[in-house]
């Protein structure tokens, strides 16, 4: 280790992949550096009428990431892991897992949501829980679990999220960190804990639940067995934030205090830090949702499909024997005309089709536009219905915070597609400031060193990360053009 660095190994799980990531700080200069040193596909699996996670096979991979930092000599002071929300694993009494966790877009919710907002009534779950209502949520996948007697609530003792799932496994202890837990649906912000009125209505357990700890705060230490097995002295690690979305807003290059993100990846999830929730009735009414965050900060954000759609049309396409890379379909995008027709990216019939493409075709028929043809105006449709919906949110954003925003923070993987940000900054008619791409796991890194001492607070953190990744600037042009095309597409999303 070289003299004045710091390393801290951040594993960051997506929806498709996953990556083990070093950090180097260097304490004097106040630079961070990132190494990726594995990366692996996160792959669901459909096992009879139900899609699970390979939970198993995650923590396979996070042992090997943990071996290739020790075969490269790296001396960790600590790790931590992120992941997306929602899902979550059942453990016994004895501490074993039951059966593998289930995929938020398994189907087994469906109609759940509107069957327990009968029981509830929405007004009411909104006020308790401040979260934007989806259709996965924790709550709805609890409820759908008791709904058909599932054996595996029977013999429960207790839940874990993914990520303090698989911390379980490596150290032995369960503990439940707490940006994840707000993600649930069954935390209640006003009171500062789980709603177990709301539970014992829906007739909910409300001993699985433990009571979450904050971001930041060390969680236990490679077990014995763990250490053993992999040839290593003990880790310690660190409880980040552990929900990816709040991980990746922690490492959001801002000066400004208040400011706006988009993070853009499988999701794009765009929203604003504020102190404190935002309850009311048009928060309920444009379907926003209020996250913890780091350091006690709040997330008012909204969940937007995002490149999903463009992702599950190549799935379709590489099965059709089309040999498409993103790359590519940008080019193709490129060259296809623009504005021929829009599609509201989170129609729910986006979800989880089994064709991507004829589903965007079937809703620009039944929307009386133009039926794209090629996978280029497929894209193109993609991309720019994408950045005309971010204005949307944005506008509605500045709104509930009672402020207003003169650029975008554009972060995550998403930011490599160089004409979505384009898009983007045409649409919402301010700066894009793009950078950086790993945003959550450089997140999950700052949340250690903080833990660590080894930077003072998220000021600094996100002082180190400008510096150390400059960001892209995209100004917008064509802003008339967009402007008309804005109004076209706020007509098709409303029919």
């Amino acid at each position: 280790m070289v003299s004045g660095q710091a390393a801290a190994l951040a594993f960051d799980l997506g929806a498709g992949s996953g990556r083990a990531i070093v950090g180097r700080l260097d304490k004097q200069q106040e630079r961070l550096t990132v190494e990726e040193i594995h990366r692996f596909s996160n792959d669901p699996v459909k096992a009879g009428n139900y899609l699970h996670w390979d939970i198993l096979r995650l923590l396979h991979e996070i042992k090997q990431g943990i071996l290739k930092s020790k075969h490269l000599e790296i001396e960790l002071e600590s790790m931590g892991i992120d992941s997306w929300a929602v899902d979550f694993g059942l453990l016994s009494r004895s501490g074993e897992l039951l059966g593998n966790p289930y995929h938020y877009r398994d189907h087994q919710t469906d109609g759940i949501m509107e069957e327990v907002a009968g029981r509830v009534g929405k007004n009411e779950i909104f006020a308790r829980t401040g979260l934007q209502f989806l259709p996965f949520n924790t709550i709805y996948q609890l409820y759908a679990l008791k709904k058909r007697s599932s054996p595996l609530l029977e013999k429960a003792a207790a839940l874990l999220m993914i990520p303090d799932l698989l911390r379980y496994f490596l150290t032995g202890e369960m503990i439940t960190e707490y940006t994840n837990a707000t993600t649930t649906q069954l935390w209640n912000p006003t009171t500062g804990s789980w709603d177990t009125e709301l539970m014992e209505r829906l007739d909910l357990s409300v001993n699985l639940l433990l009571p979450p700890v904050a971001a930041g705060s060390k969680a236990g230490s490679l077990s014995k067995d763990v250490s053993q097995e992999l040839g290593i002295d003990s880790i310690p690690i660190i409880a980040v934030g552990e929900h990816d979305t709040a991980s990746a807003v922690a490492a959001v290059p801002a000066t400004e205090e208040k400011f706006a993100y988009l993070i853009s990846g499988t999701w794009s999830l765009m929203g604003t830090e504020l102190s404190s929730p935002v309850l009311n009735d048009q928060a309920l009414a444009w379907n926003f949702t209020n996250e913890g965050g780091v350091y006690g900060t709040n997330r008012l954000l909204k969940n937007i499909m995002g490149l999903w759609l463009i992702q599950e049309c190549k799935r379709t396409w590489d099965k059709e024997g089309k040999d498409l890379s993103f790359e590519k379909l940008v080019e193709l995008a490129k060259e296809a005309d623009p504005f021929q027709s829009f599609i509201d990216p989170d129609h729910p019939s986006f979800l989880n089709p089994d064709h991507m493409p004829d589903q965007i075709r079937q809703f620009c028929r039944d929307t009386g536009q133009y039926v794209p043809q090629t996978e280029g105006e497929i894209a193109r449709i993609i991309f720019e219905s994408l950045a005309l919906k971010y204005r949307t949110i944005l506008e509605q954003i500045e709104q509930l915070s009672a402020h207003s925003f003169k650029n975008l923070y554009m972060v995550g993987g998403g930011i490599q597609n160089q004409l979505l940000c384009q898009f983007t900054a045409n649409a919402v008619r301010r700066e894009v400031l793009a950078g950086p791409v790993e945003a959550s796991a450089l997140g999950n890194l700052v949340v250690q060193y903080i833990s660590l001492g080894h930077i003072a607070d998220l000021k600094q953190a996100r002082r180190i990360i400008r510096t150390s990744f400059p960001a892209r600037i995209y100004r917008p042009v064509d802003t008339e053009i967009w402007l008309k095309a804005y109004e076209a597409f706020q007509r098709i999303i409303t029919l």
